[in-house]
């Protein structure tokens, strides 16, 4: 593996055994159990060539190796090859999670330990995807559509947004006009009982009947 070099494409372990460790992506790299892989997860979740991240002219190539507990992107096991974006989680089997940054120069410098997370209070990285809540992060990180959610009251967090502004952030233009009020509702659900999983006794997101949601963080 190459030393690490500005503006390459980086993989860096989160919530494993590999959390903190960072890999530059400059050729083809595959990970799993078997010493020959660039990436080894001594783990017996993981297949011994269990998923390979590839640079394309089109972008970053991932696809999973026939393994037998899967690779997952933002939640979602992959079947097929597919391209993956600035930020996205992969998961490897159960055990370990990665997230892809299009270039090492955009990492954070407090990625590893960041200071903020020692904080009271719910903490959105959006850099990473990652949230916080007194400083124990929510694992396994929240799906895509959490992630918005989550993500678009903390920006305005104390102000009241409103369903059709959750919608369109969450989904988008094309897609919002699908969405049904019911969607939105469940979302939230999944998203408030993820967040209950760390702390059951404050409720983050808050229903104001007839106008919209806003975050209620503490100590923010």
């Amino acid at each position: 593996m190459s030393q690490m070099v500005d503006n390459l494409p980086v993989l860096i372990g989160q919530n494993g055994p590999l959390n903190g460790h960072k890999w530059p992506v400059e050729d083809s790299i595959t990970i799993g159990r078997d010493i020959n892989c660039e990436i080894v997860i001594p783990d017996r979740q993981v297949s011994r060539f269990h998923a390979r991240l590839t640079p394309e002219t089109r972008g970053m190539l991932l696809e999973d190796l026939a393994s037998k507990n899967g690779t997952f992107c933002n939640g979602t096991r992959i079947i097929e090859p597919i391209y993956i974006q600035d930020g996205d989680m992969i998961q490897i089997a159960l055990i370990q999670h990665f997230v892809f940054l299009s270039s090492d120069s955009t990492m954070p410098v407090d990625f590893d330990q960041p200071e903020k997370i020692l904080q009271t209070g719910l903490i959105l990285d959006q850099r990473s995807r990652r949230v916080w809540i007194n400083g124990v992060e929510v694992t396994p990180p929240l799906s895509v559509p959490q992630f918005r959610l989550l993500e678009i009251l903390y920006k305005q967090q104390g102000k009241v947004v409103s369903r059709q502004d959750l919608i369109l952030y969450i989904w988008g233009e094309e897609e919002a006009l699908g969405v049904s009020e019911q969607a939105l509702d469940a979302l939230v659900r999944r998203l408030r009982d993820r967040l209950a999983g760390v702390n059951p006794d404050h409720q983050f997101i808050v229903t104001i009947r007839g106008h919209g949601l806003r975050l209620d963080n503490p100590n923010k």
